[in-house]
């Protein structure tokens, strides 16, 4: 009978790692903090920023509150994610919906407590922060344009939170932002291609719902010329050393993007555009390191 309870109790904490995506909570901390270190923040030192209380609850009441909005997300979505991802679906709700929601107002309120230690600023920036996810679960990702907007602006406001923490308004630190922008965008793009079905049945006002499949690719192939534009700026006018191979191993996979976008028309194809944007963004957190590596190394070791 134990070994039964322990399996059903690691199942839901399973569970819960998947509503909260927990693998993204992780990358989201990673990149805010090597962002302050290596681009906001490059002349301090390493065990300044990695030891700063006030950076570290910032950091912390992003996380909690990214969480809970996958939660509220997840709570919204329930009908139409059994239609698109129903395995994924089926663990998530080995967890009550009672349960869910009791998760997530806890993680509001330790975010607004953790927010609370750096100033009273934070507290009222992340209480608007956490009612304007809950009113894009609720409303606004229904609605045409403005939910892939929204969606992107909060999904960037994490980092804008550490941005105006060091005050740093170097143009180069705006072009890093707007590149980082557009492929959130286009993420969200194709992933209303990849929940099309669903989205149809719930009738969410969706580009692809609304406009169809081949104006969807149009808007994406806009947004991959528009991404090009970050591209070359921080190649050839700011120095941005090593971070090069990056961007041009970035501009090689949006010119493959666009090239597959348009043999594409069923889930798993829209699902490897998925995962090639999703790849330009994470590698574009750990390539941060690249920007000066010898500068990195000597305040490593």
């Amino acid at each position: 009978m134990a070994p039964a309870k322990n399996k059903l109790l690691m199942l839901k904490m399973l569970s819960l790692f998947s509503v909260v995506r927990g693998y993204n909570i992780l990358i989201l901390i990673i990149a805010q903090y090597l962002t302050a270190a290596f681009i906001l923040a490059p002349g301090l030192e390493l065990r300044d920023v990695f030891f700063d209380p006030n950076l570290f609850f910032l950091i912390l009441s992003s996380a909690t509150v990214i969480a809970s909005g996958y939660i509220i997300n997840n709570f919204y979505d329930s009908e139409k994610d059994l239609i698109n991802r129903p395995k994924k679906t089926m663990l998530d709700r080995l967890i009550s919906q009672r349960t869910k929601l009791s998760v997530y107002f806890i993680l509001n309120f330790a975010a607004i407590f953790f927010a609370s230690y750096v100033s009273f600023r934070a507290v009222v920036f992340f209480s608007i922060y956490i009612f304007t996810i809950w009113l894009y679960s609720h409303r606004i990702k229904k609605i045409l344009f403005l939910g892939n907007i929204m969606a992107s602006i909060l999904a960037i406001t994490p980092f804008f939170v550490v941005f105006i923490y060091y005050k740093n308004f170097e143009t180069v630190i705006f072009i890093h932002a707007t590149f980082l922008f557009i492929m959130i965008a286009m993420r969200e793009l194709v992933k209303d291609l990849e929940n099309l079905k669903g989205d149809l049945i719930q009738n969410y006002k969706t580009i692809p719902v609304v406009y169809g499949e081949n104006w969807s690719k149009f808007f994406l192939s806009v947004l991959t010329v528009l991404a090009v534009i970050p591209i070359l700026l921080l190649t050839t006018r700011f120095d941005t050393g090593l971070m090069d191979y990056y961007f041009y191993t970035s501009l090689l996979l949006l010119i493959f993007f666009l090239l597959f976008l348009y043999f594409s028309n069923a889930k798993w194809q829209y699902l490897i555009l998925h995962n090639i944007l999703k790849l330009i963004i994470v590698a574009g957190v750990f390539s941060i390191l690249l920007i000066d590596y010898k500068e990195v190394f000597s305040r490593v070791f």
